[in-house]
């Protein structure tokens, strides 16, 4: 089995310059960025990620105070959306609730107010 890898390897050491690409790309500078490589879907995310925007809700969200002139914005592509509050940080306990397009509304628990917003999907 060695004697075979023995033989293989110098055959390809004799082969002509099959590696000299593999060679250049290994200077500094040589290897394409995942920017430069990124294709199709890949490169949609990336740009948008690097213009700042979420396109998937990937970075963590905004906190926000919860009150009716600032209330918790959640991000949703239909009309409605089911919501889960945990009214207080030691609860275990989830108040689930339905939120609709339009005006801020509140968790029937503890009063939190939460605003739909429309979001569109990248692709």
């Amino acid at each position: 089995m060695a004697s075979r890898l023995l033989r293989v390897s110098a055959a390809l050491r004799l082969l002509p310059a099959a590696s000299a690409p593999a060679r250049r790309l290994a200077v500094p500078g040589g290897l394409a960025s995942d920017e430069e490589q990124a294709t199709g879907l890949e490169r949609k995310v990336l740009e948008a990620m690097n213009k700042g925007l979420d396109p998937y809700s990937m970075f963590r969200p905004k906190r926000y105070a919860g009150t009716k002139e600032d209330p918790n914005l959640v991000p949703s592509i239909n009309t409605k959306r089911i919501v889960g509050c945990v009214c207080e940080e030691d609860n275990s306990c989830v108040v689930w609730f339905w939120l609709h397009q339009g005006e801020a509304q509140r968790c029937p628990s503890c009063g939190a107010h939460y605003k739909l917003i429309p979001h569109e999907l990248p692709h």
